[in-house]
């Protein structure tokens, strides 16, 4: 395929997937429109029916040759945009489809190496509710697979336009909700209810008193709390609340986790009142393997130069990526950080990036295949 017109497909994709975005569980467009990609490639396409998502199998793959996978995340971010609530790519989810789109493009220009490869591309739904992966894991999408790569944009402030790094080390994030359950009460007489802000405000300043250890990075953040209405003379007995747990480790996640729950059934004893879980959930921490590592240092040493390869990124931020590593611990893999001038951050509602970093990630993951294909297996 010709520089002008890859490049042209390219960004016609980037645009369509960016103007198209589609909420957790519901990339029915994404899918379909991914699946026609992948069957006008030659690749071997597997849907599902009790979820969205898409696989394409491409490649021969001559005995000894690794299986290699390339996961994709497809799902947008519900949010705030210029005053009106609705789906938008802000986490880069639209970039990470077109990159592994070019790869498969790149590697269909190449028709000898078809016998020689054996590629799975993976398009995840899900990502942002931590489910996705979980999910396609249980189905064995990577039963068969020996490596795993993944890519994902980084803010500039954490990794430069033009660099690149082996391995993003996320963190295990948690999200708690709850919900204080009682009776309101007239403003006057206060003894007949247990106040739900006033209940909330104990469970904000019992999470500030958890204390890991702080050689390892760890937090706990409320990040919603709802009671009360319209009129101020009435002691609201009912109030939401949700928690955000970060902690670099699998281990300190378990601990935080459990002074959260310890910390919430103090406080209905206390109150005695009710604190009813309505979600739970995590994400795992990242396991890079140092063999799927190596192969992605080289390849972006191949492909941007050594002076342009940075240390594998430390970061709070978490992807539920790592469930299949967790789900098959012999997988080895690792997920790329590409610098692309991402500016405000991610997850905000403007969040913009340099459209030319595209290729550098597609050219990365394109050598990585390559060198994973010379590996024995």
């Amino acid at each position: 395929m010709q520089q002008d017109i890859f490049h042209k497909k390219v960004f016609d994709t980037f645009s369509y997937l960016h103007a198209n975005p589609e909420i957790s569980w519901k990339e029915q467009n994404t899918t379909f429109f991914i699946k026609q990609q992948l069957e006008m490639a030659g690749c071997n396409v597997t849907t599902f029916d009790d979820c969205t998502g898409v696989i394409g199998d491409f490649g021969g793959g001559s005995k000894g040759v690794p299986v290699v996978a390339i996961r994709a995340d497809m799902d947008a971010l519900w949010q705030e945009v210029d005053g009106i609530y609705k789906a938008n790519h802000s986490c880069g989810h639209d970039a990470h489809m077109t990159m592994v789109l070019g790869v498969l493009w790149k590697l269909e220009a190449n028709p000898q190496l078809r016998e020689k490869i054996s590629v799975r591309f993976i398009f995840q739904p899900a990502e942002e509710v931590g489910k996705g992966a979980l999910t396609l894991a249980e189905k064995g999408v990577v039963d068969d697979v020996d490596y795993l790569f993944g890519i994902h944009l980084r803010p500039s402030a954490e990794t430069p336009n033009g660099f690149a790094t082996p391995a993003i080390i996320h963190g295990a994030t948690g999200a708690i909700e709850c919900e204080i359950v009682g009776e309101d009460a007239h403003g006057a007489r206060p003894h007949l209810t247990s106040n739900a802000i006033e209940i909330g405000m104990h469970i904000v300043n019992l999470l500030n008193t958890v204390h890991l250890d702080p050689t390892v990075p760890h937090s706990i953040k409320v990040t919603k709390f709802h009671a009360g209405g319209k009129n101020t003379n009435i002691i609201p007995g009912q109030a939401s609340l949700s928690l955000d747990l970060r902690a670099q480790t699998n281990e300190h996640m378990k601990l935080l986790q459990k002074k959260v729950y310890n910390i919430l059934e103090l406080t209905e004893q206390l109150f005695e009142t009710r604190i009813n879980i309505v979600n739970d959930y995590s994400l795992a921490a990242a396991k890079v393997a140092p063999d799927a590592e190596k192969i992605a240092r080289q390849a972006i040493v191949n492909v941007l130069g050594e002076n342009y390869t940075v240390p594998a990124l430390l970061t709070p931020g978490g992807d539920d990526f790592h469930f299949y590593t967790i789900s098959k611990p012999t997988l080895k893999a690792t997920m790329i950080g590409l610098g692309c001038d991402l500016k405000p951050g991610l997850h905000h509602p403007s969040m913009t990036f340099d459209k030319q970093a595209l290729f550098n990630g597609i050219d990365i993951l394109t050598e990585m295949v390559l060198l994973t294909s010379r590996v024995k297996r």
